[in-house]
């Protein structure tokens, strides 16, 4: 076999530079951080920025824009820190949240220790949104140095915020196409994500308008045109004798609707870095600073160690290890669209870790340009279905490789899927391939990403099963379904299957069905075995019907595909039973290879796995 080593070669930017690195990971207090320093020939700042995240689909939507900002304070000599609350993202569960809301901004001034630490800077300036105002104000006071806040979008009143998020999980089941057993009312959840019943019930009850004393004298409040409470608590603010400064959040519906086609508020950003670049704050206060500590967060049977890889260090992610002893070849798990590598729901942690307790090691991480890694220069902006990522996954198995942690099977959800299957033909290194509900197997050239999802979601069956449920009906008299838009994809979904009933007889000597057969055969030669998983009525079928039949007749002459239909289940695989079999799975695919190396230790476990 080809050593891909060699022809996977450091990745450049289009002037000739090195691509931007990943901002260097830190773990403490069971989670998680990434801090971005200061780039190099900028004048040093006095002040550091911490993040305080928003919770649930936010914090999904806005982990990339997170992520900009704090490279557009790096380019001004600005260091800052970004990291998960304990029980959420990358951190560890298990978590005792007795104190309620508590627990988190504990975690927040935890973080604002580490930073001056990193940073070698005496004052701090927190930037927050969302849910992240509240854990920001309830921490500000045991903030050591700390000069301002900026409240972006803030949750000013709990007791709304709840109400605020039931209707907007009410509204992403519905786009998922979860029928109402499936949906969870007991608890203030969002996107699979459930808030702890202790930070809800203190949730509930916070109001900023009673504050009796500012947080911070130095304040910016970035409100919503349409909300007067954010306006108002800025006023509040002023009156308590805070030097208080407004912005417009532009953009903000876009940007948290939805993380695979969320529009980021570039002006917003460059408007935030200005406000906290003109604070006055002294650059003689900067101390020496340390060097991030890498210490792997141990949990049930597993072992995580933040990483960064690649060229210059330009890709972030997380290994996972089993504490005691490994089988199996590793799993390198692809993200969805603009997803984290924690995945929809933090589906993809519970995975690395149920497998790790296996004795299966795994690798989650960030394709450049989307969550924690940087684009590089010269790639397209939208980068989804386009072949610049397979240099992303042949640089993570060159990681993998150089770690004694191979063979490698790659696995991943819808785009992630894709990516998976293309980069197969193209990486000799990859040994295997689990593809849960991959939208296609070839991408047309010209099609609209954008288009695809926003207008792509839903199968013509699913139209059909939505139609019969007496909720639809309901919703519909509230005026709350685009009736326009859904019959516009009804037409155009019985257009399509018009067109394939007439084509299917053509399937092998059209474009499309060349490549796809030629793909299939080419990893049919090569003996590498492919899982496919869909879920039923998921609109990825309509391409596996149409070239191997909703039955998988067509599969026959690939013996070394395998493909499963997962009932009750939607998209995202939010069902329990949906999980189970996608582990399943995984784990069965795993275990057809053996670890090239029998060892209870990487060398990244015995090492600093960041650079």
């Amino acid at each position: 076999m080809t050593d891909a080593r060699l022809k996977s070669r450091p990745v450049r930017e289009a002037s000739g530079l090195i691509p931007r690195p990943a901002s260097e990971p830190l773990t403490f207090g069971g989670t998680i951080g990434l801090f971005a320093p200061a780039c190099a020939g900028t004048k040093p700042s006095g002040l550091a920025v911490l993040f305080a995240s928003p919770w649930g689909l936010e914090e999904m939507c806005t982990r990339k824009f997170w992520r900009i900002i704090s490279e557009k304070l790096a380019d001004r000599g600005i260091p800052s820190l970004r990291f998960d609350y304990p029980g959420t993202g990358d951190a560890l569960d298990g978590v005792d949240f007795k104190n309620g809301l508590g627990v988190w901004s504990d975690s927040l001034v935890a973080a604002g220790a580490h930073l001056k630490a990193l940073s070698g800077c005496e004052r701090i300036a927190v930037v927050s949104q969302g849910l992240g105002a509240v854990v920001a104000a309830k921490a500000a006071e045991k903030i050591e140095g700390l000069e301002a806040i900026a409240y972006l979008a803030p949750v000013v009143s709990g007791r709304l915020h709840v109400r605020e998020l039931a209707v907007w999980s009410r509204v992403v089941d519905e786009n998922l196409s979860l029928p109402e057993e499936q949906r969870q009312k007991a608890s203030v959840s969002i996107a699979s994500l459930t808030m702890p019943a202790e930070v809800a019930e203190e949730v509930r009850k916070v109001n900023l308008m009673t504050a009796d004393r500012v947080p911070a004298l130095r304040t910016l409040v970035v409100g919503r045109a349409d909300r007067p409470a954010d306006h108002d608590f800025a006023t509040h603010l002023r009156g308590l004798g805070a030097d208080v400064t407004e912005q417009v959040f532009q953009g903000y519906e876009r940007l948290v609707s939805n993380p695979a086609i969320s529009k980021l508020p570039l002006p917003v950003a460059e408007n935030l870095v200005d406000w906290i670049a003109a604070l006055p704050v002294e650059p003689h206060s900067v101390r020496e600073s340390q060097r991030a500590a890498i210490a792997p967060l141990a949990g049930d049977g597993f072992a995580e160690t933040p990483v960064r890889f690649g060229s210059n260090s330009r890709l972030s992610g997380v290994l996972c290890e089993p504490l005691h002893g490994r089988a199996g070849a590793t799993v390198l798990f692809l993200t969805s669209a603009y997803d984290r590598h924690a995945g929809w729901g933090r589906t993809t942690v519970t995975m690395a870790r149920a497998l790790a307790r296996a004795g299966i090691a795994s690798l989650r991480f960030d394709t450049a340009g989307a969550g924690d890694s940087p684009p590089v220069s010269g790639r397209p902006e939208q980068v989804l279905y386009h072949s610049s990522q397979n240099a992303d996954v042949s640089e993570a198995i060159d990681f993998l490789e150089a770690r004694r942690l191979t063979p490698v099977v790659t696995s991943g959800r819808c785009s992630g899927a894709y990516l998976g299957f293309q980069a197969s033909l193209v990486e000799p290194r990859i040994a295997g391939d689990v593809s849960v509900n991959p939208a296609v197997f070839r991408w047309r050239p010209g099609r609209s990403v954008e288009d695809a999802i926003i207008n792509g979601t839903r199968s013509l069956d699913d139209y059909g099963k939505r139609a019969l449920r007496v909720e639809t009906f309901k919703r519909i008299l509230k005026g709350e379904v685009d009736v326009l838009a859904a019959v516009r994809n009804i037409v155009k979904g019985i257009g399509s299957r018009i067109r394939n009933k007439l084509l299917h007889v053509f399937r092998a000597v059209l474009p499309e069905g060349r490549a796809i057969y030629g793909a299939f055969r080419a990893l049919h030669q090569r003996g590498m075995p492919v899982s496919l998983i869909y879920s039923e009525n998921d609109l990825g079928l309509e391409q596996y019907d149409f070239y191997f039949g909703r039955d998988g007749s067509g599969l026959s002459r690939f013996p070394n595909v395998s493909s499963t239909i997962i009932p009750d289940a939607d998209h995202n695989l939010t069902p329990d039973h949906a999980r189970e079999i996608y582990l399943d799975t995984l784990r069965k695919m795993a275990f057809r290879f053996a670890p090239a190396v029998d060892t209870n230790r990487s060398e990244t476990r015995d090492a600093v796995a960041a650079e």
